[in-house]
């Protein structure tokens, strides 16, 4: 029976119809996204007790900049909202709501913090908003059994915290340790991962004294004094940039020569070593996970070359020997991957889905690391390498460690 042409008009339109529906179910947006643009935010400490990380900040809008001028991902520009809360968590808890209830951001982005962090964990996830590459290394941003909306990004601090008591114990045996530590959960992380590394025995013979400081204390100086008072040959020291140029120069001031551990978290050269001054930070060990802008080794390096650029022509401000800049960086480069797996389904759903299936080289990770996630690994980057400040850098040494 031959079909009559109002029949095959309707056939062609169901034809049609069928090839388009596989592409527009793909196209799902989240809150702040549309055709022509993404809208993402992020609070940081522009001022506060911990302005120095504002650097990392600065560094990702500057990249998100140069990536509108290139195009954008998949045609849409990237917006990025970064909000002052000065390091403190009820004005991190408001402008968090004001970025979602307000501003409609798609999710949150490398928000600078555990206490900071902390305090929106809960609202974000119960919210089902992504809280994805908190600038934090607390165990909080590993948990996706029960907190599947957050995700941190760098190193935790367990994980580094017990690298440094296995090299101890492997290096001085019988030390008398000396543990300096902020009030808070990043700090308790820190220490807890010491202990591990160093062992339960090992931990309750070797650390024979114990000192906290909180945000609020103008100084350091009591605390190094009664450490120093202890008769410890190693100080563990748990400090932010502002607190660690305190101890570096107490510490060199009141004639105490420990083994002296500074966590990466305040290892920035521009930030802190040269405020406390670089003859007093001689010896400090710490650990790596970046390529130091510091480190010579680099010049001749393509990926620092091209970092050295974007910072020149995108962050003319921003301080070439500051490595927070290169955190920044590397964040930013995390988080267009992510974007760009997404495709057109970008709901929050599967923005979450695509940053737990990342499997990444960053041109100024050290060579070794990798952002490694999976939808049960929130924890993307592992592994670092130890290093020893001398002169006026940072020197590697050893292999690469971690999980």
């Amino acid at each position: 029976m031959k079909a009559k042409p109002w029949m095959r008009l309707l056939l062609a339109i169901a034809a049609v119809l069928l090839i388009a529906a596989p592409a527009l179910a793909q196209k799902k947006y989240a809150p702040g996204v549309s055709d022509t643009e993404i809208r993402i935010g992020q609070t940081m400490p522009y001022s506060g007790p911990a302005s120095a990380y504002a650097a990392i900040g600065r560094a990702e809008a500057a990249y998100l900049t140069m990536l509108n001028e290139q195009g954008g991902v998949n045609g849409r520009r990237i917006t990025l909202l970064s909000l002052d809360d000065g390091y403190s968590p009820p004005k991190t808890f408001e402008q968090t709501r004001r970025l979602v209830e307000q501003e409609n951001v798609a999710f949150i982005f490398s928000s600078l913090g555990t206490p900071t962090g902390v305090v929106v964990h809960k609202y974000l996830n119960e919210k089902n908003v992504p809280q994805l590459f908190q600038s934090s290394g607390a165990t909080f941003w590993g948990d996706p059994e029960h907190f599947p909306w957050s995700m941190g990004w760098q190193p935790n601090y367990q994980t580094e915290g017990a690298i440094y008591g296995r090299y101890l114990l492997r290096v001085k045996p019988n030390a008398r340790v000396a543990v300096l530590y902020q009030n808070d959960d990043a700090g308790r992380d820190y220490v807890a991962g010491f202990k591990a590394g160093l062992g339960t025995e090992a931990a309750q013979r070797m650390i024979i004294a114990v000192a906290t400081y909180e945000t609020t204390d103008p100084t350091l100086e009591s605390q190094i004094v009664a450490l120093q008072a202890s008769g410890a040959d190693v100080l563990f020291d748990n400090s932010t940039p502002k607190f660690a140029a305190q101890a570096i120069r107490k510490v060199y001031d009141v004639g105490w020569h420990p083994l002296h551990f500074l966590m990466s978290v305040a290892s920035s050269v521009s930030a802190v070593l040269e405020p406390a001054g670089f003859d007093k930070s001689q010896g400090l060990v710490s650990a790596a996970y970046l390529k130091d802008p510091n480190d010579p080794q680099w010049k001749d390096d393509p990926a620092y070359k091209d970092w050295l650029a974007f910072m020149q022509r995108y962050d003319p401000e921003g301080n070439l020997g500051d490595s927070f800049n290169v955190s920044g960086y590397a964040l930013a480069q995390t988080v267009v991957q992510v974007l760009k797996q997404c495709g057109d389904d970008l709901s929050r759903e599967n923005i979450m889905r695509q940053a737990a299936n990342l499997d990444l080289e960053l041109p100024m990770l050290l060579p070794g690391i990798k952002v490694r996630t999976s939808p049960n690994n929130f924890y993307p980057v592992q592994r670092m390498r130890l290093a020893r400040f001398e002169g006026k850098q940072w020197t590697l040494f050893g292999e690469v460690l971690g999980e």
